[in-house]
């Protein structure tokens, strides 16, 4: 539990992604941070933040700017992806406060993208997979995506889909949901660790 209350981190990122595999030389790269503050205790979202950041393997191509609505010439107005993560820690209390993303996706780029550029990985240990938690709440067989989770909880798309803002305000109504049925890992406690 961070000193803020009951605060959770719920997090989306979008990267730069190709329709086939990657140009020679290119990985896929975090290109915006989307992220939402959740009180669970309160019931309610608290905060909206975006973060871009500049790639610098890679390059926003056209299927990209289809899929995100991002452009090379918007992200080059951000910020590299170390000083995202310090102002993820500085900002947004995540080395401290428990977190949350729709899968395992987010958690592994950051990881990957970490181990890649020597940056100081921003988020503690408690993660929370919100896809799995609502899969299990809800008795489905298969994890949905995002949009559908949505539609079975009878919950408005806000925004657009696949913008990393958009997603993680959506990713908290759906916490919100589940925190109000009783369903969310932790209650208002925070959420339970992801396993390894």
């Amino acid at each position: 539990m961070d000193s803020a209350g009951g605060l959770l981190n719920v997090v989306d990122v979008e990267a730069t992604c190709w329709d086939g595999p990657p140009p020679p030389g290119a990985v896929s790269e975090i290109i915006e941070i989307g992220l939402t503050v959740v009180d669970l205790a309160a019931g309610e979202r608290t905060g909206r933040h975006r973060i871009l950041v500049r790639p610098a393997r890679s390059a926003v191509g056209a299927f990209c700017t289809g899929l995100t609505g991002l452009t090379q010439a918007e992200v080059d107005t951000g910020l590299g992806f170390a000083e995202a993560c310090r102002l993820l820690a500085a900002e947004h209390g995540s080395g401290a406060r428990p977190w949350a993303s729709w899968g395992d996706y987010d958690r592994h780029q950051f990881t990957r993208q970490c181990a890649a550029t020597a940056a100081a990985y921003p988020f503690g240990a408690r993660h929370t997979n919100a896809k799995l938690a609502f899969t299990e709440a809800y008795g489905l067989r298969r994890r949905p995506g995002m949009a559908q989770a949505l539609e079975i909880a009878g919950l408005p798309l806000e925004g657009r889909h696949h913008r990393g803002e958009d997603d993680a305000w959506n990713i908290a109504a759906l916490v919100l949901d589940l925190a109000g049925r009783g369903a969310w890992p932790g209650g208002a406690r925070g959420p339970a660790p992801s396993s390894p």
